[in-house]
């Protein structure tokens, strides 16, 4: 049978590891905040373990169990904060430190002032699962129509937990001095055993829900433009890809727009580059003012742009089109002195079963929308309108002289 010293040595030397690992990952993104707390809340467990360590070598102090069950309850806080940040939750500083005080006058007054041992387990165990039960939920809920594995992993391991600590009350309550975690017996050595293993399991949730995270960063980084922070390519064309099946599938019409701003050579040529970006980066926030909750835009390369109307008709991308346009002339009718007046010109285009999976027919019949635009003068939009077949047209012909 292992030993409590040795059992605890185990303790200190695991959320010193895990400590170590969660600074590694607060250092190398700096912009994940939740790493922060789960590192404190690492370190400043192994020191709470450490005083519980003391506790069992020197029998005739009780100063580091109210020095190890502060610490703990103090970790467990910080525990939490790092689930709030992770979250975009308001992180409570106020509650952990409460809770920690709290924690700490209750354990002296019941070693010091009235040494009782159900109530010094009443107190920790209160103060030590109240901050994981306000989180279960943040853990157990989906976040985007998902609930991410690491998330679930960690709510799991903390019910738990909760629930071992739980009985851990209920019997020190039933049977006073038996249900101490400094105790030298079998009981005691597979608790905190249990212990060691679920602490490294709700830190390996913890984990996987930053992997999980940052991998989700990265694919949307993948799918941005770096300059206007709008689709790029790739991502517009997994986008048509995705309406062209649901269409193709419930018949359901979407409409694309392509749009290029005019004259955009000549602004880099005699503003430069810079200025050239800017407008870019304007012309963005103002399309983005006129588009509708589900809409999309997307930078295409250089001065082209795409916006992709789900569920929408032709008649409907004309009206986001004559939007899209009445904004940026207003915009230019305020220019005045350095401003530069943006115009722009629209091709738009509609699903047809004639394109069905092939979102590259879709725009190059926007492409064909475009350039009817630019031959009508700029600043303005053209509508795509299929062309017949040569017996269609005939026939369609042959009936307009017949009813003449």
């Amino acid at each position: 049978m292992l030993s409590v010293p040795t059992l605890w040595t185990v303790f200190i030397i695991n959320f010193l590891a895990l400590g170590l690992i969660w600074a590694y990952v607060a250092h190398s993104y700096p912009a994940f905040g939740a790493a922060r707390f789960w590192t404190a809340s690492a370190l400043v467990a192994s020191a709470g373990t450490a005083c519980a360590m003391l506790r069992v070598m020197m029998t005739d102090s009780l100063l580091p169990l109210l020095a190890g069950g502060t610490l703990m309850v103090l970790a467990a806080g910080l525990a939490a904060m790092g689930i709030e940040r992770f979250y975009d939750k308001p992180v409570r500083w106020r509650s952990t430190a409460l809770s920690a005080a709290l924690a700490f006058v209750g354990l002296g007054i019941f070693i010091f002032a009235y040494d009782s041992m159900p109530m010094r387990i009443l107190v920790y165990t209160v103060a030590q699962v109240m901050p994981l039960a306000l989180t279960l939920k943040l853990l157990l809920s989906p976040e985007n129509g998902r609930v991410n594995p690491g998330a679930r992993l960690a709510g799991i391991v903390a019910s738990v937990l909760i629930g071992i600590y739980g009985l851990r009350l209920v019997g020190a309550l039933l049977q006073p001095g038996e249900f101490s975690f400094v105790r030298f017996n079998a009981g005691q050595s597979l608790v905190i055993l249990l212990m060691v293993f679920l602490s490294m399991a709700l830190n390996f949730g913890f984990l996987l829900m930053a992997i999980d995270r940052l991998r989700n960063e990265v694919a949307d980084l993948a799918l941005l433009d770096d300059l206007t922070g709008v689709g790029n390519r790739r991502h517009l064309v997994q986008r048509l890809t995705e309406e062209c099946a649901r269409s193709d599938r419930n018949g359901e019409a979407f409409a694309l727009l392509v749009i290029d701003l005019d004259g955009f050579k000549g602004v880099n040529d005699t503003h430069g580059h810079a200025a050239g970006d800017a407008c870019l980066q304007h012309f963005t926030l103002m399309a983005q003012t006129r588009l509708r909750p589900g809409d999309m835009l997307a930078r295409t390369g250089g001065d082209e742009f795409c916006i992709v109307l789900p569920s929408s008709t032709l008649r409907e991308g004309v009206m986001i089109a004559r939007r899209v346009l009445e904004v940026c002339r207003a915009d230019a009718e305020q220019c005045a002195g350095n401003d530069i007046p943006i115009s722009v010109s629209i091709g738009i285009a509609q699903w047809t079963r004639e394109i069905g999976m092939h979102p590259d027919r879709l725009i190059a019949a926007a492409d064909h929308a475009l350039y009817d635009a630019k031959k009508g003068g700029k600043n303005g939009y053209a509508a795509y309108e299929p062309k017949l077949p040569p017996e269609m047209a005939d026939a369609l012909e042959a009936g307009l002289r017949k009813r003449a």
